[in-house]
């Protein structure tokens, strides 16, 4: 899966802006190489501990080596005095900022990188971590660092036989970093739904985490209704780590605030329920306009449709560029093709500046405990 030392490397772009589109790369040849790689690395870690021995390759041990950096400049990069917002913190953009600046130097270690290939990885790369302007994060995101990682497969940095530390090593590592972003950052879940009912930010980590518990002979899908079980299995399974950490910072009950991870613990078997996840993603992620009209294509990951026209202002923040609907009209007319809040709707605070927010009322209510207030969820 290496590239050409010819290829031309193009700076990924934004194509994807109607439904018309979004079916033309349904039937693609990128849409089908993104499903076989997630498929791919889904059977990569079944019945596959956290904590088990896994041989890190030397394209492995760098990308962990350019993790640890961008918690690095995180840890550097302290919020600004915030508290009169529940919403994102402005410090993020600076953050983001360094990330782009550090971009080349962290690409140094990356063994077989060619160096015409990194303007179009930073991208990839820079998006990962979430919206410079919104100060948001969701599944558009960790698609992107999915792809970077598809990309650095292609170029030969990583290779097939490293498919189960890509998982438990590196992408692991990835949602580690991003939770200390989210709470650092107060990133805002990318839309009003978070993601449906799981985890306001993640998607993969339940993917991939329940092929982890694919044949487990004690361990149930109702278990993580079991807090003991939790705590205990956090340790070894993606998928009961982000039910621990769900359980730390919202109050209530799966059903109230993750009805979707509660009706998921109805499943019988993990093998239903991670089937069920990859036909989620499929349908949810890679098929919806909303996500996917931010999705970036470039050399690696090519389009070959029709382009989109040219924006107007090529140096505009792009959040709302390109949408395919137009904005609710309460006489009637021109109603949305998408759900309230899909897109540009209302922004949801982040669920650490809910917590935040009641612990300057209410001293020593900490992220877990009856003293936090419910975000609103629809």
């Amino acid at each position: 899966m290496s590239a050409s030392d010819s290829q031309t490397f193009i700076p990924p772009r934004k194509v994807i802006l109607s439904k018309e589109q979004l079916e033309h790369f349904q039937a693609s040849k990128t849409h089908q190489d993104i499903v076989a790689y997630i498929q791919s690395l889904n059977e990569a870690v079944v019945g596959v501990k956290l904590t088990d021995e896994c041989s890190e390759s030397p394209g492995v041990k760098a990308i962990l080596g350019v993790l640890d950096r961008v918690e690095q400049i995180a840890k550097e990069t302290p919020p600004v005095d915030n508290q009169a917002s529940r919403f994102g913190n402005p410090a993020f953009r600076t953050f983001y900022d360094k990330v782009q600046e550090a971009a080349p130097s962290l690409y140094t270690n990356l063994p077989n990188l060619p160096d015409a290939a990194i303007p179009e990885l930073a991208v990839y790369f820079g998006e990962s971590w979430g919206n410079r302007s919104r100060i948001d994060y969701g599944s558009g995101m960790e698609l992107n660092f999915l792809c970077w990682i598809i990309c650095l497969e292609r170029l030969g940095v990583v290779q097939e036989s490293d498919h189960m530390a890509l998982v438990i090593r590196v992408f692991w590592r990835y949602v580690q970093v991003m939770r200390v972003l989210q709470s650092t950052y107060w990133l805002e879940p990318a839309g009003s739904h978070g993601v449906w009912g799981l985890d306001d930010y993640h998607f993969l980590p339940f993917l991939w985490g329940s092929a982890q518990l694919r044949g487990h002979k004690h361990i149930k899908p109702k278990s993580i209704h079991d807090s003991d079980i939790v705590d205990e299995y956090s340790k070894h399974y993606m998928y009961f780590a982000c039910i621990k950490f769900i359980n730390s910072v919202k109050t209530a009950s799966l059903r109230w605030h993750s009805p979707m991870l509660d009706d998921i613990s109805a499943v019988r078997t993990w093998d239903k329920v991670n089937s069920g996840m990859i036909k989620m993603y499929l349908a949810e992620v890679l098929g919806k306009l909303p996500v996917m009209q931010h999705f970036l294509f470039g050399s690696v990951l090519a389009w070959d449709g029709p382009m989109p026209p040219p924006r107007s202002e090529p140096g505009q923040d792009d959040a709302h560029w390109g949408h395919a609907h137009a904005h609710p009209d309460l006489g009637g007319a021109g109603q949305r093709e998408v759900g309230w809040g899909d897109c540009c709707g209302i922004p949801v605070p982040s669920v650490f500046g809910a917590a935040a927010a009641e612990k300057e009322r209410l001293p020593g209510a900490g992220l877990s405990g009856p003293g936090i207030r419910a975000v609103p969820f629809d």
